[in-house]
């Protein structure tokens, strides 16, 4: 099993429109940061967890040929907008894609994407099967499966995701007990790190080393990168052994599939 980090960045992306910073400058390209996405991909299946408004591109750089389903974290359109665009998909498999998300995050798609649950939808609209999942229980997703992990967006509930030992959580601000007590023993983490400042629905970089540190895996990443965490190059120094930036196209492997 591999992970692949599609995008990195904020709901803006990096480098941001307009902007001169000497990151939204910079010719490192682990400092260009699409959109914030991941692919899970497992013996010839892929699942990409949220399409935002960069998915297209992700897909191609990524060289996708095929895609399995689609997880969905939660309903801002940094993470949903892109949602059209698995048309290809639908015409290369000739199928439905499975959409898997909460109740509330569903109803929020049907009406931002009217036009693909329209009675007669128009000849080559998005063809979407919606899966209802929540916090309370796995699923899978193409035969992988998924432990869900509920955390909070200022007051918006968003799903992070287990996946044997490996976590993927974006746009946490807090936690409750019960759902930190589900990433017990994981091996890898992945957890939003906007910047250095207060924010107040995102962990800034020292809370996300605090809950690395309560967590204890082998490895963590950061993501849902801003460009005032300052440069890659520069801030990867100072990061504790263990602690990384991810970058756009960053590849982790992960072998043990079983969710505990």
């Amino acid at each position: 099993m591999t992970f692949t980090f599609l995008g990195t960045g904020t709901s803006q992306g990096v480098p941001i429109i307009g902007c001169k910073c000497e990151v939204c400058t910079s010719t490192d390209p682990r400092d260009n940061r699409l959109r914030t996405s991941l692919l899970v991909s497992h013996e010839n299946r892929n699942v990409v967890i949220d399409t935002g408004p960069d998915f297209r591109q992700q897909m191609l750089r990524a060289g996708v040929q095929h895609l399995d389903a689609v997880v969905l974290t939660h309903e801002h359109n940094d993470h949903i907008i892109g949602l059209d665009d698995v048309r290809p998909f639908n015409f290369l498999l000739n199928r439905h894609m499975p959409l898997l998300g909460t109740t509330s995050v569903l109803d929020e798609v049907r009406q931002r994407f009217a036009y693909i649950f329209a009675e007669k939808p128009y000849p080559g609209a998005p063809m979407i099967d919606p899966v209802v999942i929540s916090k309370e229980e796995g699923f899978e997703a193409a035969g992988i499966a998924f432990l869900p992990i509920e955390v909070m967006h200022g007051s918006l509930p968003v799903l992070g995701f287990r996946i044997g030992d490996f976590a993927y959580i974006t746009d946490m601000k807090t936690i409750s007990p019960a759902e930190k007590r589900k990433l017990n023993g994981i091996r890898t983490l992945v957890v939003n790190a906007l910047h250095l400042h207060p924010h107040a629905t995102h962990l800034n970089l020292d809370e996300a080393l605090d809950f690395i540190e309560s967590i204890k895996p082998e490895q963590a990443w950061l993501t849902h990168i801003s460009h005032r965490m300052g440069l890659h190059k520069e801030r990867s120094k100072l990061l504790p052994p263990g602690v990384a930036l991810a970058w756009d196209g960053l590849v982790v492997g992960q072998e043990e599939l079983s969710i505990g």
